[in-house]
């Protein structure tokens, strides 16, 4: 298995993407620390994962909180001693709008909990990952940070801050063994997408099949199949690899 006994905090563990994380870590033999706001929902994943054998932890936290996140850390490390690797995938998501209509303070919400709980996340665990002297920290981006939609703006501005302290954190932490990567997510098919559609109505039906032609794989990427280059940076398979940022769309969007 991929991460067999790594031990991963996860942020940002909702119904879409996070909760595929959680699952298919544990599954790749990881210890997950499944961390989000909502307790109901990180709570109900634990046992639901937990009953299945998987070793889980669940610790609910706002990023945007620098105490609650070191919290979180300390939870981890009482628990199992070590953090191996983090995932950020908490993101707050302002209204649709352009740019020139948008709103700052929803704007200023977003970079909080997107970019600031990036760094936050990862001041509370380099310090274990550097007396490991390994770690890697995942980031979760976006294509709307490579292929601007319009509507997009204020979200693409804030995961494309958080692109930057990838890069930034790879160069930084240089010689100490611990890694950072992105990964961006294009269009995922879950339970987040599925109601999006559903509020179109019957519009929503031949729109999702319009998306589905439109990507080179021939279909819309699931929130689980994405999820597997997630573990692929977490994983000693990319011990070289850092300071990458690593597209995960379904050739959606295909870099130069």
């Amino acid at each position: 298995m991929m991460l067999q006994d790594k031990v991963i905090i996860i942020t940002g563990a909702g119904p879409g993407m996070g909760q595929a994380m959680c699952r298919g870590a544990v599954k790749e033999g990881a210890k997950v620390a499944i961390s989000a706001r909502s307790v109901e929902f990180i709570e109900n994943l634990r046992d639901e994962i937990a009953a299945d054998g998987g070793e889980v932890l669940a610790v609910p936290t706002d990023v945007s909180d620098n105490g609650q996140c070191q919290s979180l850390a300390k939870a981890v490390l009482d628990k199992w001693g070590r953090i191996d690797g983090l995932v950020h995938s908490a993101y707050y998501h302002p209204d649709w709008a352009n740019l020139e209509a948008a709103s700052v303070d929803q704007l200023a919400q977003a970079f909080d909990v997107i970019a600031l709980g990036g760094l936050r996340m990862a001041q509370a665990v380099i310090p274990a990952m550097k007396e490991q002297c390994s770690g890697s920290i995942v980031n979760i981006s976006t294509l709307a940070s490579r292929k601007p939609m319009p509507g997009e703006g204020g979200y693409a501005m804030c995961k494309a801050a958080l692109n930057q302290l990838s890069r930034q954190l790879a160069i930084e932490l240089a010689g100490t063994g611990i890694r950072a990567n992105t990964a961006l997510m294009g269009w995922m098919d879950g339970v987040p997408l599925d109601g999006f559609f559903a509020g179109m109505g019957e519009e929503g039906v031949a729109y999702k099949k319009q998306r589905a032609s439109e990507i080179p794989v021939g279909h819309i990427p699931s929130d689980a199949d994405c999820a597997k280059a997630v573990y692929f940076l977490l994983s000693d398979y990319a011990s070289e690899v850092t300071g990458a940022a690593l597209d995960v769309n379904g050739g959606d969007w295909v870099a130069p």
